[in-house]
């Protein structure tokens, strides 16, 4: 087989997969925050409220890739930017709004999502670590999303790639998105994010001081997984059970 074609069908193969990618990324982070812990917590911030600090850095920069998400998928039509796993799908090639300044918003999103709790390990290979592994697996899935779309639409998508960088985001090129915002898209979409960065965060936060054989108490990590999870639960009731999140389009 040829690298091209090689290199197609591993991202074909990872697309349908990628779910598995931040479940390896946790259990091997996991295991570094609670030995960073062990080792009495971040060297240079020992003793200091900035470990507090670095902690709520850490989650807005996870924050700050689930918001580039839901700008993302808030402008988009329906059959495009979605979780599907069964293989590639496109209506209509987006190519304004976020989609003018970079080919693969999404990534970028589930990159600085997962970059925060890559960072709340502390160890600086690690997070090296996790850049160039998720650089390498993702680098094949938009090898392969990029075939697909070339195959499908032609000079339509050459040209609009040729002009818009991959996964470094340029505005020389930035066109107003073509779709107004769809809060009922988000909702319906991407409801998991927000529980799933704060569980994440509230289980890494609560084993370290169970670790550390320190109390456990109600703090803004605690709050905010039990909110985004009744949020969670009340969302996909109504995505499963009634039309208010469905939009015709979207």
């Amino acid at each position: 087989m040829a690298l091209q074609e090689e290199m197609e069908s591993q991202g074909n193969f990872l697309f349908r997969h990628r779910g598995n990618f931040p479940i390896i990324i946790l259990v091997v982070g996991f295991y570094m925050y609670l030995q960073m812990k062990l080792h009495k917590g971040i060297e240079p911030l020992k003793e200091s409220s900035m470990e507090d600090i670095y902690v709520f850095v850490c989650l807005f920069v996870s924050l700050f890739g689930l918001i580039i998400r839901i700008y993302t998928v808030g402008h988009t039509p329906a059959n495009t930017s979605g979780r599907n796993t069964t293989g590639q799908l496109a209506d209509e090639l987006n190519s304004s709004g976020i989609y003018s300044a970079v080919r693969h918003p999404l990534y970028l999103g589930n990159f600085f999502m997962w970059l925060g709790p890559a960072m709340l390990t502390a160890n600086f290979w690690f997070i090296v670590a996790f850049i160039f592994v998720y650089w390498v697996y993702y680098e094949r899935i938009m090898f392969a999303e990029e075939q697909f779309l070339r195959k499908k639409f032609g000079t339509v998508y050459t040209n609009w790639a040729s002009r818009t960088p991959a996964i470094i985001p340029s505005t020389k090129n930035f066109e107003k998105p073509s779709m107004p915002f769809s809060w009922k898209k988000v909702l319906k979409k991407e409801k998991n994010g927000l529980v799933a960065v704060f569980l994440i965060f509230f289980l890494f936060d609560a084993a370290g001081k169970y670790v550390m054989k320190e109390k456990i108490e109600a703090n803004f990590l605690m709050w905010g997984c039990i909110v985004s999870t009744v949020l969670y639960f009340i969302l996909k009731y109504l995505k499963n059970s009634t039309k208010v999140l469905d939009e015709e389009g979207r």
